[in-house]
């Protein structure tokens, strides 16, 4: 696969991507009808519980602009990288797989070269969008572990051959633990989805507290 046909591969995913927020945020605008939920039944369950909330709000919301900054730029750094390294992969995957995945004894060689290079690439991609950032960060973590093994079983622990894998291996480890941070689609698309159904709770909780309430009276008999 030239790398020509992996950027317009991977161009039109980007695209793809923006016009999905585009949507999310047209859908927003909307006004909403009466009694309409505002979000899928399925996730009405995130406005129902405040552990749920807390956990995502903490995850992917994290307070304080500069920690967001600094998380979107350790993104922008992993990602933009490590596309270099997926395209590479992608534009020779049979040398990649006699040279690197042969050492491992692996079955399917060709097939983990093709499955390495598109990690690397769908994963920087998500890491640079900050859009389902988990499994991006999860792809490039996996990447990178094999290739750790990869190093320390054909070199040993030669720290020139090791420093570049650990970089990224540690990196990538930290944007998984630590979430993408407030600049991402992560972030404005739990915002809004935790927003959406505090309201609804809010409101459920108010027609339940103007509902009329029916008490029996029972009258005594005369004597």
């Amino acid at each position: 696969m030239s790398t020509s046909l992996v950027l317009e591969l991977f161009s039109g995913f980007l695209a793809a991507c923006i016009s999905l927020w585009f949507i999310v945020l047209s859908r927003s605008a909307q006004p909403q009808q009466a009694g309409a939920s505002r979000v899928p039944g399925w996730l009405s369950a995130v406005g129902g519980s405040a552990a749920i909330r807390q956990a995502l709000s903490g995850y992917f919301l994290r307070e304080g602009l500069l920690a967001s900054a600094g998380l979107l730029l350790l993104r922008l750094a992993i990602g933009g990288m490590m596309i270099h390294h997926g395209q590479e992969k992608l534009a020779d995957p049979q040398q990649f797989a006699n040279t690197y995945v042969a050492s491992l004894h692996l079955p399917f060689p060709l097939f983990f070269a093709y499955a390495a290079g598109f990690s690397e690439l769908i994963g920087s991609w998500l890491l640079i969008l900050g859009l389902l950032s988990p499994l991006g960060a999860l792809a490039i973590t996996g990447t990178m572990t094999v290739a750790a093994y990869q190093h320390i079983l054909t070199a040993g622990f030669n720290i020139y051959v090791l420093e570049l894998v650990v970089l990224y291996l540690g990196g990538s480890v930290a944007l998984l633990l630590l979430g993408p941070g407030r600049f991402s689609f992560d972030g404005a698309i739990v915002a809004e989805l935790i927003e959406a159904s505090a309201d609804e709770v809010q409101e459920s909780g108010a027609s339940a507290a103007l509902t009329p309430a029916f008490v029996r009276v029972s009258g005594s008999e005369s004597s």
